[in-house]
């Protein structure tokens, strides 16, 4: 009596994929859906930093934003109706002004100089551009021409007198401290997040000369930080989708390359 012939396990073909598997037995190949491109927003989310698994970039900034509007607009109600805030923050400038020899202090306050600040956001530019990330150049241009657009009319409707001159006025907000702030902020996006912490150095550095040498009141500075929050997230947007999409770019190509360098593969797995 003949024994029946027991089945035989499944045996793997060669160059047949099987599903759940990184790759396909026998052939050398990746499984073809480990190299097929994301169609899901799942798997179009960006690297993070050193290229380790991150998210896609969020939008930063948004609650900054709201707290500098309203620290703005107080500080401006303040200034208008000559509130205590206001009184205080005259009485603290009287205590403050030539407390530091007054070559140091200009010195400190020249940095908000258009003509120290604005070269050093060109060169920034120029060089984002070099890198082909124009756009967020282009918005760093536009958050540093905004700038008299926003101060100059506060200025005029303030009429705030200065500290050592009370006969002028439009001393509130500070231009110097705006245009540091945006120019090094700027520049830092731009080129690199390590420099962030050196733009808010020269930034500091450049009020707190406007107020020790009697330039500017405090209130004149605060005004101006809360009012360039805003504007520089129009760079920092810029930057970040910028990258991102610099960076799937090359995730695009690096694929492609490896992709059309591997034999083609049909539905059922077997290669053409």
């Amino acid at each position: 009596m003949r024994e029946t012939p027991r089945a035989e396990p499944p045996q793997p073909r060669p160059h047949r994929a099987f599903a759940h598997t990184t790759g396909a037995l026998g052939s050398g190949t990746p499984h073809r859906s480990d190299g097929r491109p994301p169609h899901t927003p799942r798997g179009a989310r960006q690297p993070g930093p050193g290229d380790r698994p991150g998210t896609t970039p969020p939008v930063p900034g948004l609650s900054a934003v709201f707290w500098a509007v309203v620290v703005l607009s107080v500080v401006t109600w303040q200034v208008l109706v000559h509130g205590p805030l206001a009184r205080l923050d005259e009485r603290l400038s009287r205590a403050l002004v030539d407390t530091v020899p007054r070559g140091l202090s200009e010195a400190a306050s020249d940095l908000g100089n258009m003509t120290v600040a604005l070269p050093v956001l060109a060169a920034a530019m120029a060089y984002a551009a070099w890198r082909g990330r124009r756009l967020a150049a282009l918005y760093a241009a536009l958050a540093m021409a905004a700038v008299p657009l926003l101060v100059v009319p506060l200025k005029e409707w303030t009429a705030r007198p200065g500290p050592l001159e009370p006969w002028a006025h439009g001393y509130y907000p500070s231009g110097h401290t705006a245009t540091a702030m945006v120019a090094y902020f700027g520049a830092a996006f731009l080129v690199s997040r390590r420099l962030v912490p050196v733009a808010a150095v020269l930034t500091a550095v450049t009020g707190t000369g406007l107020i020790l040498r009697g330039f500017h009141w405090p209130l004149d500075v605060v005004a101006s930080v809360a009012l360039c929050l805003p504007l520089l997230r129009w760079p920092v947007l810029a930057a970040r989708y910028g990258r991102a999409g610099r960076n799937t770019g090359q995730v695009e190509g690096t694929w492609g390359k490896r992709h059309s360098a591997t034999p083609s593969s049909s539905r059922d797995g077997r290669t053409n």
